[in-house]
């Protein structure tokens, strides 16, 4: 089944998730197709618990709760695209579970984040990793210290380029976004070698070594940006080649920009999203907006 090429944004009533909302109202805006608003909600554990049948009285205050939340995000949507057109869905039941089933057929899952608390209410701690772990599009997280400001609505998009198959992906999706965006693409690829010792004795063969290296690394990312350049010829680029940890370079290289490109399962320091440190620090340090792209499953 071809995917929807509209934006889904999840919402939690948080000013986190209103974040969230703003950033995927101008995306939806940037890429000329419409928003959908997506909520849940679910009944309170002890009425399970006591094998109670749940009044229908609660489901409709529920249902009536979810759609103020949906409508005040929609409000929040129109102030920064007052054109765009903005659908919505509730669902009974785990977040998890709606946005995985909405990831099959959508073109990305925006979700607010508190930052270093973890992801706010509805997508929060597991929520929140399950989603970006599991879904089938890319999924990007917006934290509540993220805000869209007339500088950063207007700044480029970075992307991590590590060779791997992950990363090609991810490359095609930065490149995608940034045409959308009429922006410029900062391309970030990081090198670390241990075997390069700087001694005080060796410090001037060290430094030939490293400028050799990073001739080397320089002529690897134009190549593996090559394709995407044909293929999108009027998206500027800016490469930077770093001897860094790739969470330093990308955080720095992402000051001031609209959108952090990774893959989830790439070499360079991405592998398993989530549950490594360096993606875990990324989610945390980044200074905007970060879509995780998946590899394609199997």
């Amino acid at each position: 089944m071809a995917k929807e090429d509209i934006v889904v944004v999840a919402v939690d009533g948080s000013d986190a998730s209103k974040n969230a909302v703003r950033w995927a109202a101008n995306t939806a805006l940037k890429r000329g197709i419409p928003l959908r608003i997506a909520a849940s909600y679910t009944m309170p554990q002890f009425l399970y618990a006591e094998g109670m049948v749940p009044p229908k009285e609660l489901f409709d205050d529920l249902q009536a709760e979810t759609l103020e939340k949906i409508d005040e995000a929609r409000a929040v949507a129109h102030e920064i695209a007052p054109e765009i057109k903005i659908g919505h869905t509730v669902a009974e039941g785990s977040p998890i579970d709606m946005l995985l089933e909405m990831s099959k057929d959508v073109t990305m899952i925006v979700m607010g984040s508190r930052g270093m608390g973890g992801l706010s209410g509805m997508v929060m701690g597991s929520v929140s990793a399950s989603v970006v772990a599991h879904a089938s599009c890319p999924v990007v997280v917006v934290r509540e210290d993220n805000p869209v400001t007339e500088s950063t609505k207007y700044g480029p998009v970075v992307v991590g380029v590590d060779g791997s198959e992950v990363s090609h992906k991810a490359t095609d999706y930065a490149f995608r976004e940034a045409q959308a965006r009429g922006a410029e693409l900062i391309a970030v690829h990081t090198w670390m070698d241990m075997q390069v010792q700087a001694s005080l004795a060796g410090l001037a063969a060290a430094q030939a070594e490293w400028a050799e290296i990073e001739r080397e690394q320089g002529e690897l990312l134009t190549s593996r940006l090559s394709e995407f350049q044909e293929k999108y010829p009027e998206v500027k680029v800016k490469k930077i080649i770093a001897r860094d940890r790739p969470v330093r370079a990308l955080a720095d290289a992402a000051e001031g920009a609209q959108l952090l490109v990774v893959g989830s399962h790439g070499r360079g320091g991405f592998k398993g999203m989530l549950l490594g440190s360096t993606s875990r620090a990324l989610l945390q340090a980044a200074p905007c907006p970060m879509m995780v792209v998946r590899p394609d499953s199997k």
